[in-house]
């Protein structure tokens, strides 16, 4: 595994113990289909979500809330889609797109949940 996958799967380890705080229930991570990878994959209640996490260390060009472009985010619907038709018992449920956005600031991590960054119909 190379630096900044090890460094990527840390940040999704550190989001999902964030999410879990504030009561998400984890389903999956890292899942994968032929359109891309979504990072984690929770429950917010009976929502399902579908998660991309970003770390970036400095604010320049923009920081990490513009780190997920229009083709990203449709990769993750597709993805998300195939997703829910593999999952029987999740497919009645309704999907929500979140980001959560992690940028080093001098000493501190600050971690901001976006919820509904995008959605199917964008």
């Amino acid at each position: 595994m190379n630096g900044n996958k090890r460094k990527g799967l840390q940040y999704e380890t550190l989001a999902r113990a964030h999410l879990q705080k504030q009561g998400l229930k984890f389903l999956q991570g890292n899942y994968h289909s032929r359109f891309g990878e979504i990072d984690l994959i929770m429950l917010d209640g009976s929502t399902v979500c579908f998660i991309e996490v970003k770390f970036r260390k400095r604010l320049d060009f923009g920081g990490a809330a513009n780190t997920i472009p229009i083709s990203k985010q449709q990769k993750i619907i597709k993805t998300a889609q195939i997703y829910m038709s593999e999952n029987k018992k999740l497919a009645k449920r309704a999907m929500r797109f979140d980001a959560l956005i992690m940028q080093q600031d001098d000493q501190d991590l600050n971690i901001n949940w976006i919820r509904s960054a995008y959605d199917a119909e964008s």
